[in-house]
């Protein structure tokens, strides 16, 4: 019974006038009157100073009013709360990630995710780094996993978690009895690769370089595990993060030099307003951090 009087109270402590108060809160005069009668009875304490029409609030009614708005902005405050959870339940993100990601790693994430928010829906978007960071600038990407992690005044990247990258051999390959390898040792193989404009394209080159060659590049592709295949044919080695399954045919060999590995962000629109349910969607990737692959 209290709780709906102490709206009605503050209402009237904002206008000092019931007439007014009555019309925002579009409640009858006399029921505001009456509210504000057994408010004061339930107290024990006079809150308002009558002078004709118009109210001014007493010491204690000042005291009260502190404590009422802090009361009722938390209630407001909640309700905003439950009706975002609300709207978070539903709704559509649209989500971006590289090819490299797409058996295991992010299947494992909606999973995990729509264990809270069964009713939200995705439009998944596989595609390397490049063109993503071209449709989350026209507007059709809400937010994308990639590799490097963008660095652009009109976007914001957030790191997440590196992958390590392998030496990827033929099964027959001389060094494919070797668990570990520095990559100057494969700088007479012939490399395939992915196409320029791919971020793992662009890490094997400069590990490369810093390995002290350039690679000579047989074959170029646009998907992973076709350099895999390419590779178990003979056709050349590759740099490639570790596969969802073994591939038989190749043999995947650790770096020690230089440190090969690659940096997985997640990365938005800056300023661009988040409906509830990408925010949410946001907000647990964000709290994956560290931990967003698979062991």
């Amino acid at each position: 019974m209290l709780a709906p009087r102490l709206a009605h109270f503050a209402a009237v402590a904002r206008t000092e006038h019931v007439t007014r108060a009555a019309r925002e809160l579009q409640v009858p005069q006399s029921t505001l009157s009456r509210a504000l009668v057994r408010l004061e009875q339930d107290l024990g304490v006079d809150l308002f100073a009558r002078r004709g029409r118009s109210l001014a609030l007493t010491p204690a009614g000042r005291t009260f009013l502190a404590s009422v708005e802090r009361a009722l902005a938390e209630v407001e405050r909640a309700a905003d709360e439950v009706r975002a959870d609300a709207d978070a339940a539903s709704g559509k993100v649209a989500f971006g990630f590289l090819h490299t990601m797409g058996s295991e790693t992010v299947p494992a994430l909606l999973r995990a995710f729509r264990a809270d928010h069964p009713k939200v829906r995705f439009s998944l978007v596989q595609n390397y780094g490049e063109a993503m960071i071209e449709r989350l600038r026209a507007g059709e990407l809400d937010l994308c996993l990639t590799s490097p992690v963008p660095d652009a005044p009109d976007l914001v990247g957030r790191r997440l978690d590196e992958q390590k990258l392998r030496l990827v051999v033929p099964a027959d390959h001389r060094l494919a009895r070797r668990r570990r390898v520095r990559l100057a040792e494969a700088a007479d193989e012939a490399f395939v690769t992915l196409e320029p404009g791919y971020g793992l394209r662009r890490i094997t080159d400069d590990l490369c370089k810093e390995a002290g060659f350039r690679p000579r590049v047989a074959f170029e592709g646009e998907e992973a595990e076709t350099l895999r295949g390419l590779v178990a044919a003979g056709l050349g080695v590759a740099l490639l993060p570790p596969p969802a399954v073994p591939r038989p045919g190749v043999a995947e060999l650790t770096v020690t030099a230089p440190r090969a590995v690659r940096e997985i962000g997640l990365a938005w629109l800056d300023g661009h307003p988040d409906t509830p349910p990408v925010a949410a969607f946001k907000k647990f990737l964000l709290s994956r951090r560290g931990r967003l692959l698979p062991d």
